[in-house]
């Protein structure tokens, strides 16, 4: 065993604060709290935040990148491309649903800072559509949308999804939500089909 096993990394206190940080601000929110106030909140010390993130918007930045990522990763983790495209697409609702009920509402609140210019939120402006089109758009094609309207569809259906995302963050009808992403992805089918028809 080497001198050094078992000492906690530089990099492993990071992810172990980035994660405290996230866990804090999904049930609490981002609002205006201090780099000392989120210190206290996840039981560092001001010092160890601005020796890992710099500071606050650089704390701020990175949880914005990690929230984005593990979003993201709902996706490609649980499409089931070997099931019927209405199960696939059931499964990966019900994964999507569970991943915002944790994270969705600071996923949200950094998409707002997003659209406010907030220089922590950059990234989302740059990502929130940009990163997950290619992947829905994937999605789209493997459900057989033609080609020349695989792109649109692909936008039509994330901004749909998210709408629902919100409409389940706000309103808690779960049953509803899965009912109206049920109907999303009827219609993506049928719209799939009848493209290839024509």
């Amino acid at each position: 065993m080497s001198a050094g096993a078992g000492v906690p990394t530089a990099t492993s206190s990071r992810d172990r604060l980035l994660d405290a940080a996230i866990e804090h601000f999904g049930r609490h929110g981002v609002g205006d709290t201090s780099l000392r106030g989120i210190a206290a909140a996840v039981g560092t010390s001001h010092r160890m935040l601005v020796y890992h993130f710099g500071s606050r918007e650089g704390l701020l930045t990175e949880v914005t990148r990690a929230v984005e990522a593990r979003q993201r990763e709902v996706m490609t983790a649980t499409y089931d491309a070997d099931l019927p495209p209405l199960e696939a697409a059931a499964k990966y609702w019900a994964e999507t649903v569970e991943a915002t009920l944790r994270y969705g509402p600071l996923f949200f609140e950094l998409a707002a800072h997003a659209m406010q210019g907030k220089e922590h939120a950059a990234i989302l402006r740059e990502e929130l559509i940009a990163s997950w089109l290619p992947q829905v758009t994937e999605l789209c094609r493997a459900l057989g949308i033609p080609e020349d309207q695989v792109e649109t569809h692909a936008r039509l259906a994330l901004g749909a999804a998210r709408g629902l995302l919100l409409d389940l963050l706000v309103s808690g009808e779960r049953a509803e939500v899965a009912q109206a992403a049920d109907l999303l992805n009827r219609l993506l089918l049928m719209s799939a089909r009848a493209g290839g028809a024509g």
